[in-house]
């Protein structure tokens, strides 16, 4: 039997990687392997905060990859709306091909996409590839339930 392969995609801010990338740690510990994807921007910045982490991370079961966000390099990433209007636009048809990529080129196909809440869409590509899916919330509980009571009332 195969190790199980999770793709782990984060919404591009710092409260929503941090939590995911502790999450792909923990499911490395238990004898999964991780592709944790990141938009272009944000890969540089993890890889480049990583320092010395970055030897001792074995690639071989946490592999950190990325894909365009659609904005241009001297787009305000800053701008929410601009931000996932292209990331809506760009990201999935990315995804999908980092998918198919990763199916053709390697001896483990993904087993289950684990995607931030604000990224939802990763599991329509998911699904479309035949790959189920489960949403991180990485915002306090209480906030969920806020939403989640408003949106239903």
């Amino acid at each position: 039997m195969s190790i199980p392969t999770v793709l782990a995609l984060p919404y591009p801010a710092q409260g929503h990687v941090n939590p995911l990338m502790t999450l792909s740690e923990k499911l490395v510990e238990h004898g999964c392997k991780v592709i944790f994807v990141n938009t272009d921007f944000d890969h540089k910045r993890v890889v480049g905060s990583m320092g010395e982490q970055q030897d001792s991370l074995d690639e071989s079961l946490l592999k950190l990859v990325s894909i365009p966000d659609g904005l241009g390099p001297d787009d305000d990433r800053n701008d929410a709306g601009k931000l996932c209007d292209a990331m809506q636009n760009t990201m999935p048809i990315m995804l999908e091909k980092l998918i198919e990529d990763v199916h053709l080129n390697g001896d483990n196909r993904i087993s289950l996409i684990v995607a931030d809440f604000c990224m939802g869409w990763a599991l329509d590509v998911g699904s479309k590839l035949g790959i189920k899916g489960a949403l991180l919330w990485a915002s306090p509980a209480a906030l969920f339930g806020l939403l989640y009571n408003k949106a239903y009332r």
